[in-house]
């Protein structure tokens, strides 16, 4: 997941890709629906661009799962809504206005801001939302190696 930016979705999908997510497999247009209060055509429109790009698989009469590009897609949304929670509440917010501000703005943070911050805070294993896992995050303190030069 190297070459994506963070910023590929709007925040409306970031929210179907991290619900599929924490769902898991074959989740129908109708639990997103209610889940997401939308009507079922704007989830299967959304839906249906998803997996046109990749990160959603379709199985008739089934519903939906991620691919392999969603679920690393999916890891990313969550450890950079972790990340900046915990920031948030680190800087005096309770976990519920942390997790609530994040989701107005999380949308429009790069990967590369979110992995500074991860490095800045010295890549925290656990935040306010729940495990942070550092697969892909830059674990070879590249920000630290510029700082020598």
């Amino acid at each position: 997941m190297d070459d994506i930016t963070g910023l590929e979705l709007s925040p409306r999908k970031i929210e179907y890709l991290k619900y599929l997510f924490e769902r898991g497999d074959n989740v129908r247009t109708s639990e997103i629906s209610a889940h997401m209060n939308v009507d079922p055509s704007t989830i299967t429109k959304a839906i249906n661009e998803l997996a046109s790009s990749g990160y959603v698989n379709h199985v008739p009469y089934r519903g939906f799962s991620l691919t392999e590009k969603g679920k690393d897609y999916a890891q990313f949304l969550l450890k950079r809504h972790r990340i900046l929670s915990l920031m948030l509440n680190h800087y005096g917010l309770t976990v519920e206005e942390s997790c609530t501000e994040v989701e107005r703005f999380e949308g429009y943070v790069s990967k590369k801001a979110v992995n500074a911050i991860c490095d800045s805070m010295g890549h925290p294993t656990f935040g306010v939302c729940g495990r942070i896992e550092h697969d892909s995050c830059n674990l070879g303190h590249e920000h630290h190696e510029e700082q020598e030069k």
